[in-house]
């Protein structure tokens, strides 16, 4: 994820920039992921409108999750899209706001697939263990979660960088920096790039296999109970669905293969890559989980 935040994302777009064609591409570029930012954000509105005006669907953990994860994506478009800008614009921010922003986007990126892998777990106490559901999966163990989700992505960034700017020493709290992370140290970029890609190969690691012993069990009970329109099938084809947008999420990992070898022959490649690898996957996701819920397909026709 730090790739999303690093200088490789703009340097290569810096020369180009001078140039009124070049610019006007981008610039339509940009408008057009804000767009669908706000097309996003059109989408979340219905869906909190449904959510919070329902009362059954309000008290289910499942959906709490569910919500939970829209906002934590909300929260990463919002950080990753101005980091974004800022850096191929080149605009110059005060270190504290520029550190709290980076921290939020990259705390936000590792929630969301922890929320996936306890919606997982969700779906799978649920058909495993329908009887002990309600007393496993209550409200208060699911706030708890979620803060233990956040604790694990806030600290570590937090204590990652305080430690490489006490290695750099290069910024004050009352400089002026474009908001990237080799703006604010003066070590090298490679040791931070390993670390986050370690860090974020093991945790998203774990959620693929929490979501695959998930989904195997799942299915299992499906097909005991041999019926398509069973409750356990739905179960499992929501859990293959938080495998694809695992799968979605671990597509950034390409960021770095693609900006080395490629950017080269395409001076736009890092904002295509911005809007396929990282913006995308959260855009699609209240459309599709949207869509396929009878509760919120029928609240986004009447928002409509």
């Amino acid at each position: 994820m730090e790739n999303l935040i690093s200088l490789n994302v703009s340097t290569s777009l810096f020369p180009y920039t001078n140039t009124p064609e070049t610019a006007i591409v981008l610039l339509t570029l940009i408008i057009f992921i804000l767009l669908c930012f706000c097309v996003f954000l059109f989408f979340m509105t219905a869906i909190l409108r449904v959510f919070f005006t329902t009362p059954h669907v309000r008290e289910n953990v499942h959906y709490i999750l569910f919500i939970h994860m829209l906002i934590t994506d909300t929260l990463y478009l919002f950080c990753s899209i101005f980091i974004f800008i800022s850096a191929i614009y080149m605009i110059y921010m005060p270190v504290p706001i520029c550190f709290a922003v980076i921290i939020l986007a990259s705390a936000s990126f590792v929630v969301t697939p922890f929320n996936l892998a306890l919606m997982s777990l969700e779906r799978y106490s649920a058909i495993c263990y329908p009887l002990r559901h309600k007393e496993l999966c209550t409200e208060q163990r699911c706030n708890m979660a979620m803060l233990g989700m956040w604790g694990v992505g806030v600290v570590p960034v937090i204590v990652e960088y305080i430690t490489m700017s006490y290695m750099a020493g290069k910024n004050s709290v009352f400089d002026n920096i474009v908001c990237v992370p080799p703006a604010m140290f003066a070590i090298s970029s490679t040791i931070q790039n390993t670390m986050q890609t370690i860090k974020f190969f093991l945790s998203l690691g774990t959620v693929g296999v929490v979501i695959l012993f998930t989904y195997i069990k799942v299915m299992l009970v499906a097909f005991k109970l041999g019926s398509r329109s069973s409750s356990a099938f739905k179960a499992g084809k929501t859990v293959l669905l938080h495998a694809f947008q695992l799968l979605l999420c671990m597509g950034s990992f390409t960021y770095t293969v693609t900006e080395t070898y490629l950017v080269q022959y395409f001076v736009f490649l890092p904002i295509f890559n911005f809007f396929f690898l990282m913006c995308l996957p959260r855009f699609i996701s209240p459309v599709i989980y949207g869509m396929r819920d009878e509760v919120f397909h029928k609240g986004i026709r009447r928002f409509f």
